[in-house]
């Protein structure tokens, strides 16, 4: 048996789950088949407005990479944007090799995650500050006073990455191969 459950397909093994979480058989309980969707990039952009967490993989010199927990929005442009310093290693990594991949992901670990490609910029002050209100804008909404914001987004030296998406990979949940789903 095969049904939905939140957005993933779900099969029914026989399990029965006591309060302690061990499978001890008997009842069904719900396995989860992994999904890939391909989507358009409207659907791309529709997935990754409301998710704010990635990893972001830029190249260091020796050509390994580096990985980078970022928080991330999706600029007016279309443009996955990450807001950085400019001497931290991604933004070092960036100014070197602006080819970059990001992992983005859904609040529930567990949820449904996506992988973009592309080339990256950095953008540094005083060019970066509305570009970085277009970041804030986009993931928090409207600050109480934009003119301190600005200020202190100088005042720190902030800058932004923004990767324009050229490719990505399928829209894609964990679990089990369909093919394992009901054995």
């Amino acid at each position: 048996m095969t049904r939905r459950l939140h957005g993933a397909r779900v099969a029914a093994t026989t399990a029965r789950v006591p309060d302690d979480g061990a499978p001890t058989g008997g009842e069904p309980v719900a396995r989860r088949i992994a999904t890939a969707d391909r989507v358009s990039r409207d659907e791309l952009l529709a997935f990754l407005r409301p998710r704010h967490h990635a990893v972001l993989l830029t190249r260091r010199r020796s050509g390994a990479p580096q990985l980078s927990p970022v928080t991330c929005g999706v600029d007016d442009s279309g443009c996955l944007v990450v807001s950085t310093y400019p001497d931290r290693a991604k933004a070092v990594n960036v100014r070197r090799d602006a080819q970059v991949s990001a992992c983005v992901m859904s609040d529930d670990f567990d949820g449904p995650w996506v992988q973009v490609d592309g080339t990256a910029e950095v953008i540094d002050p005083p060019a970066s500050v509305e570009p970085l209100v277009e970041y804030y804008r986009n993931i928090a909404g409207e600050h109480p006073d934009w003119a301190e914001y600005r200020q202190a987004m100088l005042d720190q030296g902030k800058s932004l990455i923004r990767l324009h998406i050229e490719s990505w990979g399928p829209v894609a949940t964990g679990g089990f191969p369909a093919r394992l789903a009901d054995g």
